[in-house]
């Protein structure tokens, strides 16, 4: 009897533990024998969701929903059953016999399903924590069904609109009827694809608000979006016809999400857990922000009145309603521009010019081309079809043909639009601004005749020191030539020519805008000098790279840098604003760049993750393709000799631009490669050839390039691996793991994506083809960028790369103890990052 007792005990205690497990995994889940019944409710794995019937306020009605569990005022983000409520507390979510999602009434008849085809006999259902509602096929795991697929008026981390160009397919939010009717309402948001992706907000049929064009960063129409860039905005495009838009924020303390309210503004709501929601930002503003509030060419500004305008040689359409504040129909052009007028026979006269525009939202209907800043201009003025253009730096050459619509002036923020009119137009503007010119000088002549004597003599004495100054440089510049007779005579002839039109600033000027050359305002410290952030008077910021008079090489450097970057123009090249020579004072000044470094973000761990794989690529493609320019598209070809993560420097919107040309060098004629006895550079990203034998062309910046293309995708700095005599380099560390099939070590982990896995890995094969041991195998740089983009499908197996790192540091310990630290007979300068 005993034997028996403890026989059934024991089986007891296994039907209790097997129905403790099958209530703890099925908390989150359901299944065709776990359902729940109203007002059951079932709560994501990490609490975070639950999953239940509710009633909105003021209504007996019962709706299937998903909404947060750890907010005081919780919100409801997804409905199943929205057009279709239970009138009774009745209601069940169970699985059908088909596999199917449903949503039962009392008399266990349909009122919603998830409606997939086919039959799937053995599904269930999960609530996820990012509020996800997953249905999926037991066997495989296979998602079938999911309520991210099927939103309601909530976008939520992680959930993504979507539009396909091709099927015309869409995933978008879609409206309450009011805020307690939870049935499909008239308006909606989504991706918009005319050329350029943006996001719409639609009023059934009609277009309520537009986000204007993306720019792989923000929408440019949002102009607060700068300041909210690491909340992880993403919209994708993924080459075969879809676009997808999502948000991530990185604190995941915050929980946040974006409302279609039934008024048809989308909402920001934030909430630190536990705290009740506030708003964080609106779509719609103001009356500007509703959809072509001024109609077409007629500018909205929320801050004049009336709010609306017609643009510079632009006239009402229709007066009367306009000054009655209907302004719908919008404005015409008052005359006809030349190219228009020579269509139709008429006379020829002034060339039509461009009005400028500063921070505005750009007009709907945008065409986009590939054309540069300064070829923008020419391509729209040589079409008489284009009507306006627009350059943003992330976006690239926008102009319009048609009627420009919902144009809006912004105070912050926005781009510089250019309006085609006719010349006549510009001149009756000029002339109105004569008149109050002319009133002006009138009343400030006295004034200005007292202050000319002593203005006049200011400026002597300063245009005295400046041509002072343009002497020592060109002596100066004389002295350099001496030193590297390999530059042609017909660059010196160039260089002259650009030093007449550098601009020079006074030491003083200098010296005010540095706060004396302050310690606070020190940006950094290099071979050069040290580097100091100013602000001119009229509030533009600067770097001022001082000469240091203890550098032997500073002048050298100085003197070259002057040569070689004074006139070149590139978006990825830092631009030189001009320079300045007094006494022993020496100092060049630079547009500044306030994000400073990429090895800054790159190999700082905390800020490591603000640089996604998204931006990671747009930043090597930009070193690409100022690399490109200086090997091939510039009037001269320029060989860089020092590229490395410390002088790419990043502009507010991460933009990358190449800097520190002290150690470049010009190519002349049909000159191929150039030798020199006097390496200088860093260690570790010096091409082989370069390093033992002084010998450099294109390709040895390739190698420097296919380096710091490495660098930016595992995170890891090239000269990391030298604190341990038994460590590889990373190019060594590169070859093994690409040997034995183990890339994904490779890859830096804020951005091990699968998503992005076979971008990554040709990054690391491009990588490893451009740092190969002999120049000749290594791409040029416009071959990499083509394989990068996957223009070149089929890329060559790489060959072992030159592990010049530990290398050249052995052999260099081994000459110095014998022959005084030569290599070869040329002689090896180490400069460091700035």
């Amino acid at each position: 009897m005993r034997v028996v007792r403890e026989t059934k005990l024991f089986d007891l205690l296994i039907l209790l533990s097997y129905f403790c497990l099958e209530f703890g995994t099925a908390i989150d889940t359901i299944t065709t024998t776990k359902f729940i019944n109203d007002p059951e409710t079932l709560i994501s794995n990490g609490g975070d969701f639950k999953l239940g019937f509710f009633s909105p306020t003021n209504s007996t009605y019962r709706y299937v929903g998903i909404w947060y569990a750890k907010v005081s005022a919780s919100s409801v983000i997804w409905v199943a059953n929205r057009n279709n409520p239970l009138k009774s507390l009745s209601g069940a979510l169970t699985i059908s016999e088909d596999g199917n999602l449903v949503v039962l009434d009392e008399q266990e008849k349909i009122i919603w399903s998830s409606n997939i085809t086919g039959s799937v006999f053995n599904s269930s259902a999960q609530l996820l924590d990012s509020g996800n509602l997953v249905l999926q096929e037991n066997n495989t795991g296979t998602i079938i069904w999911e309520s991210f697929q099927h939103p309601a008026d909530t976008l939520v981390p992680k959930m993504k609109l979507s539009t396909n160009v091709r099927t015309s397919k869409k995933v978008q939010l879609t409206s309450w009827t009011n805020q307690f009717d939870p049935s499909i309402g008239t308006f909606s948001v989504g991706i918009d694809v005319f050329n350029l992706p943006e996001l719409s907000i639609w009023n059934g049929s009609s277009r309520y608000w537009r986000s204007g064009p993306w720019n792989s960063r923000v929408f440019i129409g949002i102009p607060s979006m700068n300041s909210v860039f690491l909340d992880g905005f993403s919209l994708i495009d993924d080459q075969e016809g879809t676009f997808y838009f999502s948000f991530a924020f990185s604190n995941e303390s915050i929980l946040s999400n974006f409302v279609l309210n039934a008024q048809g503004n989308i909402v920001q709501n934030y909430s630190n857990k536990g705290d009740n929601w506030e708003v964080g930002w609106v779509a719609l503003e103001t009356e500007c922000d509703v959809y072509g509030m001024c109609g077409a060419f007629g500018i909205c500004n929320s801050k004049s009145s009336p709010i609306c305008n017609c643009l510079v040689g632009f006239e009402p359409k229709n007066i009367e309603e306009w000054n009655r504040g209907n302004w719908g129909s919008g404005c015409v052009r008052r005359t006809p521009l030349q190219c228009e007028r020579l269509t139709t026979g008429g006379e020829e006269g002034k060339k039509d010019a461009f009005l400028e525009l500063k921070m505005m939202k750009v007009p709907d209907l945008v065409d986009w081309s590939s054309a540069f800043e300064d070829k923008c201009r020419d391509q729209c003025l040589e079409n008489c079809s284009c009507i306006a253009y627009a350059y943003d730096a992330g976006t690239g050459c926008m102009s319009w043909t048609r009627d420009l619509i919902d144009l809006q002036e912004f105070s912050i923020g926005g781009v510089d639009l250019y309006v085609r009119v006719a010349n006549s137009e510009l001149d009756r503007k000029e002339v109105d601004v004569k008149v109050v010119i002319t009133i002006t000088t009138i009343v400030g002549t006295l004034f200005l005749a007292i202050c000319t004597f002593s203005l006049w003599r200011c400026m002597a004495k300063r245009k005295a020191r400046k041509r002072k100054t343009r002497e020592i440089l060109s002596l100066n510049i004389e002295q350099a030539y001496a030193k590297f007779p390999g530059q042609s005579k017909l660059e010196d002839s160039m260089n002259q020519v650009r030093l007449q039109e550098l601009p020079i600033f006074s030491f003083e000027e200098l010296a005010s805008a540095t706060n004396s050359f302050h310690q606070t305002n020190k940006l950094g410290q290099g071979g050069f000098g040290p580097v100091y952030k100013g602000k001119l008077l009229h509030g533009q910021e600067i770097a001022v790279k001082r000469l240091s008079r203890s550098s032997g090489q500073g002048l050298e450097e100085f003197m070259n840098e002057v040569v070689v970057i004074s006139k070149l123009q590139h978006r990825n090249l830092v631009r030189l604003l001009g320079g300045c020579v007094e006494g022993e004072e020496k100092m060049l000044i630079y547009e500044y760049m306030p994000n400073k470094s990429l090895d800054i973000f790159l190999f700082d761990p905390s800020k490591q993750e603000l640089l996604d794989w998204t931006q990671r690529f747009q930043i090597i493609e930009g070193i690409g393709r100022g690399l490109l320019y200086l090997h091939r598209d510039s009037r001269l070809r320029i060989i860089h000799r020092d590229l490395k993560a410390s002088n790419i420097l990043l502009d507010e919107d991460l933009n990358p631009k190449i800097s520190d040309f002290g150690m470049a060098r010009i190519f002349g004629g049909n000159e191929d490669q150039a030798n020199t006895n006097r390496v200088v550079g860093t260690y570790g990203y010096m091409s082989p050839e370069y390093a033992m034998g002084g010998r450099f062309s294109e390709k040895s910046d390739i190698f420097s390039f296919g380096v710091l293309l490495l660098e930016i995708v595992s995170g890891r700095r090239n000269t990391s691996f030298y604190h341990d005599e038994q460590a590889m380099s990373l190019l060594e560390f590169v070859w093994k793991m690409w040997n034995a099939n183990k890339i994904a070590a490779l890859v830096d982990p804020m951005i091990s994506e699968p998503c992005f896995e076979m971008e990554v890995l040709r990054c690391i094969h491009v990588g490893l083809l451009c740092v190969q041991d002999f120049a000749k195998d290594r791409p040029t740089v416009s071959i990499a960028i083509s394989m990068l983009k996957s223009e070149i499908v089929d890329l060559p197996r790489p060959k072992q790369p030159a592990f010049t790192a530990t290398q050249i540091a052995t052999d260099t310990a081994s000459q110095c103890n014998k022959s005084g630290c030569s290599i070869n007979n040329v002689t090896v300068t180490m400069v460091q990052g700035r």
